[in-house]
C-alpha cells in the first residue's frame, strides 16, 4: 500500500472515532458499548495456590476502567461436563474469587450458574479453577454476569440516573434491533461512561465493542 493510500486510511480511520466520540458526548441517550468475554478474579492467596507463592500477575493490558487490566495469566475452569482453558485473569486481585461466563459456555462446562450483579456470589455455581502450580474445588463463585453500565456521577446527573437504577438500552441497527431490559445502573467517581454486556447477547445483537445503545429510562415509551 502506497503512503498517500495509507494516510488517506488514518485519517479516514481517526475521523471515524472522532465522530463516534463526539456523537455520544452530545447525546444525553447514547452509551457506548463493551462486549466482555469470560474472565476471572482472583484473591491474592487463591492466585498463590494457582501459581506459587512466587508468582505475579503480570500486566497485558489495561481495560476501560481506570487501575482494571488483563493479565498475561490464565487458568483453566471445569465442570461436570467439560472445562474452559486460557481464561484470562483481569487485576488487581480482588476480596472473593470470581469468574464470569456466557450462558454458551455454562453449557460446556454442565452448569447452571446464576445471573448475577459481578460481586454477588452467594449461591452462585460450584466449579474447579486449576492454575499450573495447582488447582481449587471452589464451592461458589461461578455467574452469568448481569448487564450494567458504569457511570462517573458527572454522566449520572447527564443521564438523569442513580445507582442501582434500572434503565432500558436500545439498540438500532438494521437487522438486529434489539432492546436490553434491567440494564443496572453503577455509578463511582472511578467509573467510565461504559455498558457491558458479555458475548451471547453481544451475538444476538450483533454488537461490537465501541458501538451505541440509547439510554431509555423505565418510565419512558417509545
Amino acid at each position: 500500500m502506497k503512503k498517500c493510500e495509507i494516510d488517506h486510511l488514518v485519517d479516514k480511520i481517526v475521523k471515524e472515532l472522532t465522530h463516534s466520540k463526539n456523537k455520544y458526548e452530545k447525546d444525553d441517550t447514547l452509551v457506548p458499548i463493551g462486549v466482555s468475554g469470560r474472565h476471572c478474579h482472583l484473591t491474592k492467596e487463591d492466585f498463590a495456590t494457582l501459581f506459587g507463592k512466587t508468582g505475579s500477575l503480570t500486566k497485558k493490558g489495561n481495560l476501560s476502567q481506570p487501575g482494571q487490566f488483563a493479565a498475561n495469566e490464565t487458568v483453566t475452569i471445569a465442570g461436570p461436563k467439560g472445562s474452559i482453558q486460557n481464561l484470562r485473569i483481569l487485576g488487581p486481585f480482588r476480596k472473593l474469587t470470581q469468574v464470569e461466563v456466557s450462558i454458551t459456555d455454562s453449557i460446556k462446562l454442565g452448569l447452571k450458574p446464576p445471573i448475577r450483579e459481578s460481586g454477588n456470589i452467594e449461591h452462585s455455581s460450584p466449579f474447579t479453577i486449576i492454575g499450573p502450580k495447582g488447582s481449587i474445588f471452589m464451592e461458589k463463585g461461578l455467574i452469568i454476569a448481569q448487564a450494567h453500565i458504569h457511570m462517573s456521577p458527572n454522566d449520572a446527573k447527564r443521564f438523569r440516573v442513580q445507582d442501582g437504577d434500572f434503565v432500558r438500552i436500545k439498540i438500532r441497527n438494521e437487522y438486529r434491533p434489539i432492546s436490553f431490559e434491567k440494564v443496572k445502573v453503577r455509578i463511582s467517581p472511578n467509573y467510565v461512561l461504559e455498558m457491558h454486556i458479555d458475548t451471547d447477547e453481544a451475538n444476538a445483537a450483533n454488537i461490537r465493542t465501541g458501538e451505541f445503545g440509547e439510554l431509555v429510562h423505565s418510565g419512558d415509551a417509545r
